[in-house]
């Protein structure tokens, strides 16, 4: 099997000049830095022990800041080098002010190609987060006798079902990873009947939070929104911005200082997104540096990365999306740390125990039409917010979660 993966691993690396010039015009690409995924890497290694941290997109490397914090402090490490693979995700990296800490993107997992990136940062443990398995890494850092992790680990029942199709394969993989932290008990069951042999349930890495967590709001809009009626819809796909907008009307009957904030999850729509609202007749604000935002404004759409916290500690109602589209859902404990209502449709399959534990607690609602997200909505802004001491268990939670982790992996530095 694993002839048959380098086969077709290697038929997408010839064709990958035209699959990057495609991603090139779609701006999901950087022109200066796509040469990474080939190998021609654009930052020196420094002397000295350096561990390495894969993660796919923005929400994997997000759960894992508060780690990287410790880790920055720990003597013995000289370079942190993370890797993803979206150009979102390299913006986010850019904004973690840590010394140690350097980005590049991952490599086309062609054997040559994974074999090349080994040698040249020679990492002394590598940590995979989330659902990212690439089996030629993972066969050659274990041929390197390099430390494999696999953090967070999170294995749906879909994925548990495609990875066991090829049961002997999968067993081999998974066999070669030394230690695995699920983020489910679900998860880790899957782990372990794919063939994981050490695999530990600590809870989930994004109940953990930043030290060093800012607001990256603007006095001049905290001014502006001061008197309004807020919701946000954070993290949408296509159609759930239209959703949204159809809600916002109704809502606007009865709320005239009403503004929706809408986050995309990805921002290179947001021109595609604007139009779509305008046509329902809705005055849009992009957000951008120095721009003046006009007071009769509907929607506010959110074009940067990085600053949905600080959206969150201002807005207490707060729409994830994914959920509508089928797609999974999203992370809602960032906004459950801030204090936030919670709304979310009924595709969440990515962190069902999590929404499970949210809605004993009282403070996440399913809705399913704009007439439902209407209602609960209508119910919150009249409504308190959840209480300071549901805010401080969840902190307390996210540090028990972060110490074990770190002591966990702490042993390979």
């Amino acid at each position: 099997m694993i002839f048959l993966y380098r086969v077709l691993i290697n038929f997408i690396f010839i064709f990958s000049p035209i699959i990057i010039i495609i991603r090139l015009l779609k701006k999901k690409e950087s022109l200066k830095r796509f040469k990474e995924k080939l190998c021609f890497f654009s930052i020196q290694r420094r002397k000295g022990k350096i561990v390495w941290f894969h993660g796919a997109s923005v929400g994997e490397l997000q759960s894992i800041v508060p780690l990287l914090e410790k880790i920055e402090k720990n003597k013995n490490i000289k370079q942190i080098l993370v890797t993803s693979n979206t150009l979102s995700s390299s913006k986010i990296v850019r904004k973690i002010k840590l010394k140690k800490v350097i980005h590049q993107f991952f490599p086309i997992d062609t054997n040559y190609l994974s074999l090349k990136f080994i040698n040249y940062w020679k990492p002394s443990s590598a940590f995979f987060i989330d659902s990212e398995i690439w089996p030629n890494m993972i066969l050659n850092l274990k041929k390197n006798n390099i430390p494999i992790f696999l953090l967070n680990g999170r294995i749906t029942n879909r994925s548990f079902k495609n990875w066991n199709i090829f049961k002997n394969f999968t067993k081999t993989i998974f066999g070669k990873i030394d230690i695995c932290l699920s983020s489910s008990l679900e998860s880790k069951n899957y782990l372990r009947k794919l063939g994981a042999n050490k695999v530990k349930f600590f809870g989930n890495l994004k109940f953990s939070q930043s030290e060093n967590e800012k607001n990256f709001l603007d006095n001049n809009f905290k001014k502006f929104i001061s008197n309004k009626k807020l919701w946000c819809a954070s993290s949408t796909h296509e159609p759930e911005e239209i959703f949204c907008g159809l809600v916002h009307k109704k809502l606007k009957k009865k709320y005239k200082n009403l503004l929706t904030i809408i986050i995309p999850r990805h921002i290179e729509r947001t021109q595609e997104i604007s139009n779509q609202l305008k046509k329902l007749n809705l005055n849009v604000h992009t957000s951008e540096p120095k721009k003046k935002i006009k007071k009769k404004i509907d929607i506010y759409l959110v074009n940067s990365y990085g600053k949905t916290k600080s959206f969150f500690l201002e807005c207490k109602n707060v729409f994830l999306g994914g959920s509508i589209a089928k797609r999974g859902g999203q992370n809602p404990l960032e906004a459950t740390r801030y204090g936030c209502n919670i709304l979310h449709g009924p595709n969440i399959s990515n962190f069902k125990e999590i929404y499970e534990f949210l809605k004993k607690c009282g403070i996440s609602k399913k809705i399913t039409s704009e007439n439902k997200t209407y209602n609960t909505l209508n119910k919150l802004f009249l409504k308190k917010t959840p209480s300071r001491g549901l805010e401080k268990r969840m902190k307390q939670i996210g540090n028990k979660v972060l110490e074990k982790t770190y002591d966990e992996v702490k042993s390979v530095f």
